[in-house]
Protein backbone atom coordinates (compact mmCIF):
# COMPACT_ATOMS: atom_id res chain seq x y z
CA UNK A 1 0.00 0.00 0.00
CA UNK A 2 1.35 3.37 -0.88
CA UNK A 3 2.01 5.96 1.80
CA UNK A 4 -0.04 8.49 -0.19
CA UNK A 5 -3.17 6.33 -0.10
CA UNK A 6 -2.63 5.65 3.59
CA UNK A 7 -2.58 9.40 4.30
CA UNK A 8 -5.73 9.89 2.21
CA UNK A 9 -7.51 7.11 4.10
CA UNK A 10 -6.53 8.62 7.45
CA UNK A 11 -7.78 12.06 6.40
CA UNK A 12 -11.04 10.67 5.03
CA UNK A 13 -11.67 8.64 8.18
CA UNK A 14 -11.23 11.76 10.30
CA UNK A 15 -13.62 13.74 8.08
CA UNK A 16 -16.17 10.90 8.11
CA UNK A 17 -16.18 10.69 11.90
CA UNK A 18 -16.24 14.45 12.57
CA UNK A 19 -19.16 15.63 10.44
CA UNK A 20 -21.20 17.66 12.90
CA UNK A 21 -24.33 15.58 13.44
CA UNK A 22 -23.58 12.64 15.74
CA UNK A 23 -25.84 10.27 13.82
CA UNK A 24 -23.97 11.03 10.60
CA UNK A 25 -20.64 10.59 12.41
CA UNK A 26 -21.83 7.11 13.35
CA UNK A 27 -23.24 6.13 9.96
CA UNK A 28 -20.66 7.70 7.63
CA UNK A 29 -17.77 7.16 10.04
CA UNK A 30 -18.77 3.57 10.71
CA UNK A 31 -18.97 2.89 6.99
CA UNK A 32 -15.56 4.49 6.51
CA UNK A 33 -13.97 2.54 9.36
CA UNK A 34 -15.15 -0.73 7.84
CA UNK A 35 -14.48 0.01 4.18
CA UNK A 36 -11.70 2.55 3.60
CA UNK A 37 -8.86 0.03 3.79
CA UNK A 38 -10.15 -1.95 0.83
CA UNK A 39 -11.11 1.03 -1.34
CA UNK A 40 -9.14 1.75 -4.48
CA UNK A 41 -7.82 5.22 -5.23
CA UNK A 42 -10.83 5.82 -7.49
CA UNK A 43 -13.26 4.72 -4.77
CA UNK A 44 -11.51 6.95 -2.25
CA UNK A 45 -12.09 9.85 -4.63
CA UNK A 46 -15.78 8.95 -4.90
CA UNK A 47 -16.05 8.74 -1.10
CA UNK A 48 -14.38 12.12 -0.72
CA UNK A 49 -16.96 13.67 -3.05
CA UNK A 50 -19.77 12.12 -1.00
CA UNK A 51 -18.31 13.65 2.15
CA UNK A 52 -19.17 17.06 0.68
CA UNK A 53 -22.90 16.30 0.93
CA UNK A 54 -24.37 18.24 3.89
CA UNK A 55 -25.38 16.20 6.95
CA UNK A 56 -28.93 17.53 6.75
CA UNK A 57 -29.35 16.04 3.27
CA UNK A 58 -27.83 12.70 4.28
CA UNK A 59 -30.03 12.51 7.36
CA UNK A 60 -33.17 13.29 5.32
CA UNK A 61 -32.27 10.50 2.88
CA UNK A 62 -31.35 8.10 5.69
CA UNK A 63 -34.70 8.64 7.41
CA UNK A 64 -36.62 8.54 4.11
CA UNK A 65 -37.90 12.08 4.60
CA UNK A 66 -36.57 12.84 1.12
CA UNK A 67 -35.33 10.76 -1.79
CA UNK A 68 -31.79 10.89 -3.08
CA UNK A 69 -31.65 13.08 -6.20
CA UNK A 70 -30.90 11.01 -9.30
CA UNK A 71 -27.73 12.99 -10.02
CA UNK A 72 -26.28 11.97 -6.62
CA UNK A 73 -27.48 8.37 -6.53
CA UNK A 74 -24.65 5.84 -6.55
CA UNK A 75 -23.85 2.39 -5.23
CA UNK A 76 -21.49 3.84 -2.63
CA UNK A 77 -24.07 6.35 -1.37
CA UNK A 78 -26.61 3.52 -1.11
CA UNK A 79 -24.10 1.48 0.88
CA UNK A 80 -23.42 4.40 3.22
CA UNK A 81 -27.12 5.02 3.82
CA UNK A 82 -27.68 1.29 4.43
CA UNK A 83 -24.84 1.09 6.95
CA UNK A 84 -25.98 0.18 10.44
CA UNK A 85 -23.59 1.49 13.10
CA UNK A 86 -22.09 -1.22 15.25
CA UNK A 87 -22.49 -4.00 12.68
CA UNK A 88 -19.98 -5.61 10.39
CA UNK A 89 -20.70 -5.66 6.67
Amino acid sequence: MSTGLEAIRKRLLWRATHRGIKEMDMVVGGFAAQNLERMSASELGQFEILLEIPDQDLLAWLTNQETVPPNLASLMLSQILAHKPGTKE
